[in-house]
C-alpha cells in the first residue's frame, strides 16, 4: 500500500533551483530508496513551497525514520538556505509542515474523506439523533 503527504513551507526569493539540485544530489542517493520514496513532485507558488512525495509504505513512519538518519538531517540543514517553516512559530518536527488530507477521489475507490465517512454513518452514531 502507498502513501503520500504534501509537505508546505515558505520559499526564499529564487530559492527553486537551490532546492531542485539539493533533491536532485539526494535523489541520486540511496536515501529515497532507503525510506520507501516512489516520486516527488516539488512546486512554488506566490512565495509557497509544495513538496509532495509518495512512499511505498506509511509515509509519516519514513519521515520518523528519516529523522534518525545523518544524510536526512543534512539535507534538511542545507534546505534552510531556500526554505523555511511556514509559521515558525508553531513548527517543531517535520510533520508540523504536513498538510492534512481531507478529501481524495480515485476511479476505483471514489470519493473518500473525513467529512464523507461520517455522513455515511448512521444518525445514532454520528449523534445526531
Amino acid at each position: 500500500m502507498s502513501d503520500r503527504t504534501l509537505i508546505v513551507a515558505r520559499l526564499k526569493p529564487g530559492g527553486a533551483d537551490g532546492v531542485a539540485r539539493l533533491f536532485a544530489e539526494s535523489d541520486a542517493s540511496e536515501l529515497p530508496r532507503a525510506l520507501g520514496v516512489v516520486r516527488r513532485h516539488l512546486y512554488q507558488f506566490h512565495g509557497l513551497y509544495f513538496h509532495y512525495v509518495e512512499f511505498e509504505g506509511d509515509a509519516r513512519a519514513a519521515v520518523e525514520r528519516a529523522r534518525k538518519r545523518a544524510d536526512f538531517q543534512k539535507l534538511s540543514d542545507d534546505l534552510q538556505a531556500y526554505v523555511m517553516a511556514y509559521d515558525p512559530a508553531t513548527w517543531r518536527t517535520p510533520k508540523d509542515a504536513m498538510a492534512e488530507e481531507f478529501y481524495r477521489w480515485t476511479p476505483e475507490e471514489g470519493a473518500q474523506g473525513p467529512a464523507l465517512r461520517a455522513a455515511s454513518r448512521p444518525a445514532a452514531a454520528r449523534g445526531d439523533a
